[in-house]
């Protein structure tokens, strides 16, 4: 008995002892059984009668089933290295992370010693075993934030609304957008980051810009369209002034880009770059202030290089085919994870980056994020800064 209830191992031997008593009983006593049996195992009436008038107990005692348990698969070894690696990575999904360690083998191999038999075993691991083994080490992340770009109103009848998710086959059309720095006061002039993020390949340049002038945006955007391996051909914004103006409309007849807007309050029409503006930007530095040229500079030197490859060259990304509705349930497909720099077509540009890449270690990349990191949260404005915000650990942890 546990508690109220009855085991069914306790069922099943009460039910063997009144079986045969219940059979040769005459009418008024198995009626008086039947009553005892529904009370005493909360059985249903209908389904007592049944049970007593169906087939007889089997005779002797059950043999009991033998489970076998399967031992522990992976190396104790191996899930060690599996943990540092997601952490230095940033804490990707196990799609990513499954993908990304056939790219980084290289400097895992130098970096722990592995044997042959623990490298097979790393990279046989599945997704679903992966988040398995990591559960117990998974934390949760804050709740997404936005900036403070509001809807502009100039020439937005100049400016065509998307109204469809552009249909993309290769690389060139991108979504821009700014995150701001503001903590929490938006008075004065802060630290905006201008996030821009390709559809097709998921490459994504940012940079740092002191406030949200027309000029300076614009500016700020020309020198992220220098940093692109391949040549654009479109822009899409939100309603926000910073892009909705003069200077960006004539910069994109000049060069002849296709320039629209999603819809005022709609954020899923700027999808891709909202999800990189979680991952490359307020993941790693929170909702503090940062309104000093100093912060601006070291902000910079991390958009500029080591952040630039880590996410690009070295993390790798899904992109969603196709959704259908199941029922109540939206399955989503997504694609085969490949990093940024994978995706884009073949060239011989191409060829050359992913030649730099064989060179670079991305655990020393990640170290020198881990110090920028620092030295940026170290010039926060306190003052103008959340007071109880939660404990944050970088993304980036070099061990």
């Amino acid at each position: 008995m546990k508690g109220y209830q009855m085991s069914r191992r306790s069922k099943t031997e009460y039910w063997k002892a009144i079986y045969w008593r219940y059979r040769r009983a005459p009418k008024p006593e198995k009626h008086q059984i039947l009553n005892e049996f529904c009370r005493t195992c909360r059985y249903h009436r209908k389904y007592a009668i049944r049970k007593l008038n169906g087939p007889p107990p089997p005779v002797g005692r059950p043999k009991p089933v033998s489970r076998q348990h399967r031992g522990f698969t992976y190396d104790p070894v191996v899930l060690s290295i599996l943990r540092d690696v997601w952490e230095v990575a940033g804490y990707p999904w196990s799609v990513r992370l499954q993908a990304l360690l056939p790219v980084w083998l290289p400097w895992i191999r130098f970096r722990y010693e592995l044997t042959p038999h623990q490298e097979a075993q790393l990279l046989a691991i599945s997704p679903r075993q992966i988040d398995r083994r990591l559960q117990g080490f998974k934390r949760h992340l804050a709740k997404r934030i936005y900036g403070r770009t509001k809807p502009g109103t100039l020439l937005k009848h100049q400016i065509p609304i998307r109204t469809e998710h552009w249909e993309v086959k290769g690389p060139g059309w991108v979504e821009i957008d700014l995150v701001s720095h503001s903590g929490n006061s938006a008075d004065g002039q802060f630290i905006y980051s201008l996030n821009l993020t390709a559809i097709y390949s998921g490459w994504v340049e940012t940079i740092a810009v002191l406030g949200k002038g027309q000029r300076g945006v614009l500016a700020a955007l020309e020198a992220l369209v220098e940093r692109l391996p391949f040549v654009l051909c479109g822009i899409d914004s939100d309603n926000g002034s910073e892009f909705i103006n003069d200077y960006l409309l004539a910069y994109c007849r000049k060069h002849h880009l296709q320039f629209t807007r999603g819809r005022p309050y709609k954020k899923d029409d700027n999808a891709h770059v909202e999800q990189k503006n979680w991952t490359h930007v307020r993941k790693l530095l929170g909702w503090q202030r940062y309104d000093s040229p100093r912060a601006l500079r070291v902000m910079n030197a991390l958009y500029a290089n080591p952040l630039r490859i880590m996410m690009n060259w070295f993390q790798p990304s899904v992109k969603l085919l196709k959704k259908r509705r199941v029922g109540s349930r939206l399955v989503r497909q997504y694609s085969a994870a490949q990093t940024p720099l994978d995706r884009l077509p073949q060239s011989a540009a191409l060829q050359l980056l992913k030649d730099e890449r064989e060179k670079l270690n991305p655990f020393e990349l990640a170290r020198h994020i881990e110090q920028q990191l620092r030295a940026i949260w170290e010039l926060a404005n306190e003052h103008h800064s959340p007071r109880h915000v939660p404990q944050l650990k970088l993304g980036y942890l070099f061990k």
